[in-house]
C-alpha cells in the first residue's frame, strides 16, 4: 500500500459537516449540545441519563493522517467536537501525518503519557499494526477507526464503513434503474480509486455482485487515485473509449469532480452517474439536477464522533446503552445509504465538503 495516500480507506475530502453530523453518534447516548454550537447546526438530543451523565474521567489519545482531502479533515474535526460535547474527556490529539515512521512514534507518546484509550485512523493497517498492540498490551485499549489492524489483539474495537456494501448499493441503483428502462446489454463504467487497495477491491466485488442479480456486468473499469486530477484524465478516456455510455459508477466523490469536469468538456449527457462516499458538493449537484450525478452512496465520515463516543464508554467500563450486552461491541460497521433527489435533504447537513 502507499503509505502516502492520505485517504479513509482511502477516500475522499472534504471539511466537515455541522453539528448534526457530529451527534449521529452510534451509541445513541447523545450528550447536551455545545454552548458554542453554530446557529446552523441541527440541534442536538437531549441527555437522557445513564451513559450521558457526567462520569469518570477520561484521557482519549487521538491519531489520523494528514488532513490534505476534505473526508480526512471532516474525521478529525468530528473527533474532536465529539470530545468537546463531554465535560469528562480529555481529547489529546497528535500531530497528523502520512509518514508511517512518524505517525508510530505519534502513538508511541501517546502510550508514554498513558492515555486512557486511543483512537487511531492508521495510514495503513499493516503498517501501525505492532504500535496498536504495543498499545493493547500495555493496557490502553485502541479502538480502530475505518482502516482496519489485521492482529485483533491490537485493538478492542473496530469502526468503519462498508466497502463491499458501497458496491451492493451503487449496483442495485444501477441496475433497478436500466432494467426499469428495458436497456439490454448496457455500457457500464466503473471509476475505482485505488486497485490495489483491498477496499476498493471490495468496493468493486459488491458492485459486480449486485450488477449480476440484473443480469448485468462492467463493460470498462479503471482507477483514478482519489485524485481530481486523475479523475479528469481517467474520464476522458474512457468517454473517448465509449461513443454511447448508459451508467457510470465512480468510488469517489472527490475524484469525482475531475470526473464530472471531464464529461462536461465533453458534452456527454446521455448517461447517468452514482458517486461515493456522500460530499456536500456530490449532494448539491443531486439535489440541483445539474448534471449527470443522480446518487452518491455513503462512506460517512461520522464514524469519528462514534469513535470518540466508544472510546469514552470503553474507558469508563460502560456499554452502549441501548443494547443489553454489558461491553461495547468488538466490531461496528456502518451502513452504506443510498442519497437520491429524493433524500437528499435528509443527508445534506452530514456531507464534507471536498
Amino acid at each position: 500500500m502507499n503509505k502516502n495516500i492520505g485517504r479513509r480507506g482511502f477516500l475522499v475530502s472534504g471539511a466537515v459537516v455541522g453539528a448534526g453530523a457530529l451527534v449521529t453518534a452510534c451509541t445513541s447516548n447523545e450528550p447536551a449540545p455545545a454552548a458554542s454550537t453554530a446557529p446552523s447546526a441541527a440541534p442536538a438530543a437531549a441527555a437522557t441519563g445513564g451513559n450521558d451523565a457526567p462520569g469518570e474521567k477520561v484521557v482519549i489519545g487521538f491519531s489520523a493522517p494528514a488532513a490534505d482531502h476534505g473526508w480526512i479533515a471532516a474525521i478529525a474535526k468530528n473527533a474532536e467536537a465529539a470530545a468537546k460535547q463531554y465535560s469528562d474527556v480529555e481529547f489529546k490529539p497528535v500531530e497528523p501525518t502520512n509518514d508511517i515512521n512518524q505517525q508510530i512514534s505519534a502513538v508511541e507518546s501517546l502510550i508514554q503519557q498513558k492515555v486512557n484509550v486511543i483512537v487511531m485512523l492508521p495510514n495503513d493497517g499493516q503498517q501501525l499494526n505492532q504500535v496498536a498492540r504495543q498499545a493493547s498490551d500495555a493496557g490502553i485499549p485502541v479502538v480502530n477507526l475505518d482502516r482496519i489492524f489485521p492482529d485483533k489483539l491490537s485493538y478492542r474495537t473496530w469502526i468503519g464503513g462498508d466497502n463491499y456494501g458501497m458496491g451492493v448499493a451503487a449496483g442495485h441503483y444501477i441496475g433497478k434503474k436500466l432494467k426499469d428502462k428495458g436497456v439490454s446489454n448496457p455500457v457500464i463504467l466503473e471509476i475505482q480509486g485505488i486497485a490495489t487497495l483491498p477496499l476498493t477491491q471490495d468496493r468493486s466485488k459488491g458492485f459486480e455482485d449486485a450488477l449480476k442479480s440484473y443480469g448485468f456486468s462492467v463493460t470498462a473499469k479503471q482507477d483514478a487515485q482519489f485524485t481530481v486530477e486523475s479523475g479528469t484524465e481517467v474520464a476522458s478516456n474512457l468517454l473517448q473509449a465509449h461513443k454511447k455510455i448508459d451508467a457510470i459508477w465512480n468510488h469517489d466523490d472527490d475524484q469525482g469532480i475531475g470526473v464530472l469536469a471531464a464529461i462536461k468538456e465533453a458534452g456527454r449527457n446521455e448517461f447517468f452517474m452514482v458517486g461515493g462516499a456522500g460530499s456536500a458538493n456530490a449532494m448539491r449537484d443531486i439535489q440541483a439536477g445539474s448534471n449527470v450525478l443522480e446518487a452518491t452512496v455513503t462512506y460517512s465520515p461520522t464514524m469519528a464522533s462514534s469513535a470518540i463516543k466508544l472510546a469514552r464508554l470503553i474507558a469508563q467500563g460502560k456499554g452502549m446503552s441501548d443494547l443489553l450486552e454489558k461491553q461495547v461491541p468488538q466490531s461496528i460497521t456502518l451502513a452504506s445509504e443510498t442519497i437520491t433527489k429524493e433524500n437528499v435533504d435528509q443527508y445534506l447537513p452530514l456531507g464534507f465538503e471536498s
